[in-house]
């Protein structure tokens, strides 16, 4: 399948988990098509990259280590992703490389990850807790700040600065999950 062929392909993509489903196992099952989905997620002012990133966030949720040979690509371009709809599944692909990365279980994505890697998602975390972003990205790049904040010392404080500013304005959902990582971080 071409890109464009993918392309036309993401127009059947809808809101629904069957759909979304579909595509990633396809994509998986052809992992030559994790790059032109990547291309396509990242013409970021078009509405078909929405699609490629929700395609994108179940094809990592169902095999994460798919992106290994991505990553540069990946992480290189997160921040470039503006539209809500795409913001929301980068952000949790993020969160699962860095989850996968701290975790306890060995896995590739700790030998892949590298600094550089780190650096652009904690850029782009960063950027969505302090952008006019949904409750969704921002709680997203919580977590996954909280758990770079470990290895790295500066983040814990701007985090926890970011988190205290913007409770009183944020909605419940926000609060919550920010009165979490507050409680962690203080520990």
């Amino acid at each position: 399948m071409t890109k464009d062929q993918l392309y036309k392909e993401l127009n059947y993509v809808n809101h629904s988990r069957e759909k979304r489903l579909y595509y990633a196992n396809l994509v998986i099952e052809n992992p030559e098509l994790v790059k032109p989905l990547l291309q396509i997620l990242f013409e970021v002012d078009d509405k078909i990259s929405c699609r490629a990133a929700w395609v994108f966030e179940f094809m990592c949720g169902e095999q994460l280590e798919a992106i290994i040979p991505h990553l540069d690509i990946f992480t290189q371009n997160v921040s470039k992703v503006h539209l809500d709809s795409a913001v929301r599944p980068v952000a949790k692909v993020c969160e699962y490389l860095i989850k996968a990365y701290y975790s306890k279980k060995d896995n590739l994505i700790k030998v892949a990850l590298t600094e550089a890697h780190k650096e652009k998602i904690v850029e782009a975390c960063f950027d969505w807790m302090i952008n006019d972003e949904k409750i969704a990205p921002k709680a997203y790049s919580m977590n996954s700040l909280y758990l770079l904040g470990n290895e790295y010392d500066w983040i814990h404080p701007e985090l926890s600065m970011i988190l205290e500013r913007d409770f009183q304005m944020q909605s419940s959902g926000f609060k919550a999950r920010a009165k979490h990582i507050l409680k962690k971080i203080n520990k």
